[in-house]
């Protein structure tokens, strides 16, 4: 039985409430030149957001998928072609090794903290090893989510929790011009994810978690974790067709899965060994392989020492420094190992007799 629960939602705003929300972006007082255009937008995004036009440019689906006629969105057919060239550019055996680095702290010297983060010293560091083993380097910086203009990673809206082929790959969910959610980053990072053959993620401990820079992309991944890669199956967002297809018998692809990691965690009281236990569990649930223990870092750098000299710290720890570069060192050969067919998952080729 088809059983879908109702009654969470929120009525629509008001259109107070909406030119209110619409304003904010001009509060500048720079902006009351143009009052008037501003004024004639605001009418124009408040029908859009009246008429729940999430995607207004779209094309038929076409014979690729399960129902043709299905209107798809352009910009989600984009996002979904560069995927699949990044897939086949990675999966090219004579294609040059590719990592990505990803540089998780949100803290850079472009913006209210004043000083680079130990975070991306360590993700140079770590990336100069890689170059120099002959890897390629792709540092994806997640700090630009704090310092640059109209950066944004949206929330995941946990659409798997209702059903998995409900969740697309790649998500479906953004963008939402109705409700101005546009400018994801998040299209351009899993083109980025498809194209590497090995992850190496080095990030801060904040209250004991990731921060929360990071773990906005990794909710988001979750639809290259058994995600549905056709939404007309699903008629776009119909929850009753996605539960339907998951009770007939999903099979949760990974599409991700294959690709080896290492992981670099570090902190200055506590939490390193419970985030970067975490990181692991998500990457060895993706399908993904460890490059070996040195892969898998938790350290602290300047214990209970003063903030202020955190990067005074990590001048003088040499070993951390040299225990980053074998996390690094040991990625390279893991990744050259994986391209070669000499290393898998020990439990490569078995199903599990409860997957999800």
């Amino acid at each position: 039985m088809n059983d879908i629960r109702k009654g969470q939602v929120p009525a629509k705003l008001s259109r107070d409430a909406f030119r209110a929300h619409f304003e904010r972006s001009f509060f500048d007082a720079s902006f009351s030149v143009e009052r008037d255009a501003i004024t004639r937008l605001e009418e124009i995004a408040w029908n859009n957001y009246q008429g729940s036009r999430k995607a207004p440019n779209t094309r038929k689906a076409g014979t690729e998928f399960s129902n043709p006629d299905y209107d798809l969105s352009l910009e989600w057919l984009d996002a979904r072609a560069r995927i699949r060239r990044a897939a086949k550019i990675q999966a090219d055996a004579g294609a040059t090794s590719r990592v990505l680095v990803i540089c998780a702290s949100a803290r850079n010297d472009g913006t209210c903290p004043g000083e680079m983060s130990k975070s991306y010293r360590l993700s140079t560091l770590a990336a100069d090893t890689l170059r120099t083993a002959g890897i390629e380097v792709d540092l994806l910086d997640m700090s630009l989510l704090a310092s640059e203009y109209g950066r944004k990673i949206h929330p995941c809206k946990g659409c798997v929790s209702t059903a998995m082929p409900l969740c697309h790959w790649p998500c479906s969910c953004y963008p939402n011009h109705s409700l101005g959610q546009s400018d994801d980053w998040m299209n351009e990072i899993y083109e980025r994810w498809t194209a590497a053959h090995g992850i190496l993620i080095v990030t801060p401990v904040y209250w004991y978690q990731v921060p929360a820079t990071l773990k906005l992309m990794i909710d988001r991944l979750v639809c290259a974790d058994g995600g549905n890669p056709d939404p007309t199956s699903t008629a776009g967002k119909d929850p009753a067709k996605a539960k339907d297809l998951e009770l007939e018998g999903w099979p949760y692809p990974k599409h991700l899965a294959d690709r080896v990691y290492a992981i670099v965690v570090h902190g200055d009281v506590a939490g390193t060994e419970s985030v970067r236990r975490a990181l692991s569990d998500w990457l060895d649930w993706m399908g993904m392989i460890a490059a070996g223990p040195m892969s898998r870092l938790d350290r602290m750098i300047g214990y209970y020492e003063p903030y202020a000299t955190s990067h005074q710290s990590l001048d003088g720890d040499t070993a951390v420094q040299e225990e980053v570069r074998n996390a690094a060192r040991a990625l390279a050969a893991g990744v050259a190992e994986k391209r070669a067919g000499r290393l898998r998952s020990p439990d490569a080729g078995l199903d599990s007799p409860r997957p999800k």
